[in-house]
């Protein structure tokens, strides 16, 4: 098993959704969005296949509210000049929220947008705060040990009541400021009575394994190291009470998550939205579930997380959809901060140094924090449920590589064409795999696994162990199995780059995969629709 990773921050999304401009200025009128009877429509894509339970009238009737691609952020990321974070990373309506923000500017205000389809325009206006009196907050608390930034320190800047115009899905709160300064800070409203299809799980656990605000995350730290890879100057705890360093503040959110979201609410899909928190903290919730979405590099993973899914899939016949290599990969757990309940994150990917390994006698096993789920004391290899293992990754600097088919006449390929003629085996998709990729194991047998695509990766572009790489290569496999007892289906794209390279591309980009990459979603969540 590898255990070499590279910076997920350094890997930008290659294809990017077309702005049409940028509205409303800093200085627009407060207002705030009330929920209105809206005829149900149809949204402007064809769903032919999608039957009714699979769709939801309120998602359509989201879409045919006014959109906005205000949200979007153009020039320099603010920085330390404009940011924030909030008290959890999801909440419902009637619920209060808290933010903590630090900033440069007198003065500054909040923009509320849900993120879907909305015509195209990727996002709808709810909220506007009146202005709020900026200020600069206290240097953040560094814990030596444990190299852990903290900034629980800081003061509440802005307190928030989500009335029921936050319906459920995915927000990024927009801090604005002048002189251009903008910032995101991202949050989940969820359902807790939901019965949808679909559960779009947000990854924030890995999100927050490799902020390195402050200078510390899971993979990367300040000053010198000896003893190679993973670094001694590492993170062994992270807090989730500081801001997001990359992503303009929104952590992974738009790269590895919002592409898929906004094509499932294009569709109008019967979907609901958690975070890995939220799984964590309510475990029976996938029970009223039919399918998991795991989105993004959803690599970091806690126990009861893990069990939660894994029973589900097994007992309940939840489908299970990994769309990010490296899936259930890093064994991480939570642990509460003087500011509330499950605000750290844990993992000192060495069990030794774990302070709940006991000196080898740990008396969860399954809480200890080894380098992966397969290290010992857990003992847990994820490829037996995922159906795959990470092997290696593609450089930053490399251009995505082809996707190759393998079994053309699987139902992820059914009626779908390829510069105007059927797709067959052996024919490659231009730009598709990139970053993290996962490989079959060839010594595990996974019952009843399909290989519907390998796509060799050349160490030219790519590093990963040569053990792993028959005749030079290493390939990246799209795979699914049939879990048993229930038979739920469990599918790994076999690449992290898979919801980037849904992103639709200019008329003028030739190579753009994203025809192929949503049909083959589609049909995925169809199938998996029950």
């Amino acid at each position: 098993m590898l255990i070499f990773k590279h910076n997920i921050k350094s890997i930008t999304g290659i294809f990017l959704i077309c702005a049409a401009g940028f509205l409303s200025g800093f200085f627009a009128p407060s207002s705030v969005a009330t929920a209105s009877k809206i005829p149900v429509g149809k949204p402007s894509h064809k769903t032919t296949g999608f039957a009714n339970k699979t769709q939801a009238d309120w998602v359509i009737r989201q879409n045919l509210l006014k959109g906005s691609d205000a949200w979007r952020i153009k020039g320099p990321p603010a920085g330390t000049k404009l940011e924030g974070f909030l008290n959890t990373t999801y909440a419902s309506d009637k619920q209060n929220v808290t933010f903590y923000i630090s900033t440069v500017t007198k003065q500054y205000r909040i923009r509320a947008f849900r993120m879907g389809y909305y015509q195209g325009r990727g996002g709808r206006l709810v909220w506007v705060s009146k202005l709020i009196r900026g200020y600069t907050q206290p240097a953040c608390t560094f814990t030596k040990e444990i190299n852990m930034t903290a900034c629980g320190n800081w003061k509440p800047s802005f307190r928030l009541w989500l009335s029921k115009a936050f319906v459920q899905g995915d927000y990024l709160f927009e801090l604005v400021g002048k002189n251009g300064l903008r910032s995101y800070i991202p949050l989940t409203v969820w359902d807790p009575a939901s019965y949808a299809t679909y559960v779009i799980k947000n990854d924030v656990l890995t999100w927050q394994a490799w902020n390195s605000y402050g200078g510390y995350d899971f993979y990367t730290g300040i000053g010198s190291c000896s003893g190679g890879y993973p670094l001694c100057s590492r993170a062994r705890v992270v807090s989730f009470n500081r801001p997001y360093d990359y992503g303009n503040g929104a952590g992974d959110f738009l790269t590895n998550e919002y592409p898929l979201i906004y094509l499932a609410e294009e569709h109008g899909l019967n979907v609901t939205y958690i975070t890995d928190i939220t799984l964590i903290q309510h475990p029976q919730l996938l029970r009223r579930h039919r399918t998991l979405l795991s989105l993004g590099h959803d690599e970091c993973w806690s126990y009861s997380e893990r069990v939660a899914v894994e029973n589900a899939a097994k007992l309940d016949g939840l489908n299970v959809a990994f769309f990010g290599a490296s899936a259930m990969l890093r064994h991480v757990r939570l642990q509460n901060s003087p500011t509330g309940q499950d605000r750290e994150e844990v993992d000192y990917r060495d069990s030794y140094a774990d302070p709940m390994d006991n000196n080898g006698h740990p008396s969860n096993p399954m809480l200890v924090t080894g380098n992966t789920w397969s290290s010992p004391p857990a003992n847990w290899p994820e490829m037996n449920f995922v159906g795959e293992e990470y092997i290696g990754f593609v450089q930053s600097y490399e251009p995505p590589q082809p996707f190759v088919i393998q079994d053309a006449g699987s139902f992820l390929f059914k009626g779908i064409t390829y510069h105007g003629k059927k797709v067959f085996n052996g024919e490659k998709i231009a730009n598709v795999i990139a970053s993290d990729f996962d490989t079959r194991d060839p010594y595990l047998d996974i019952p009843g696994l399909v290989v519907a695509a390998q796509s060799p990766v050349s160490p030219a572009v790519a590093y990963f162990q040569a053990s792993n790489a028959p005749n030079g290569f290493a390939y990246s496999d799209m795979a699914y199995h049939f879990e048993k007892p229930s038979g739920a289906l469990i599918f790994d794209s076999g690449t992290n780059n898979w919801i980037q390279s849904l992103t639709p591309c200019q008329k003028t980009y030739a190579a753009c995969p994203a025809d192929f990459t949503q049909k083959v979603t589609l049909n995925l969540l169809l199938r998996m629709s029950g």
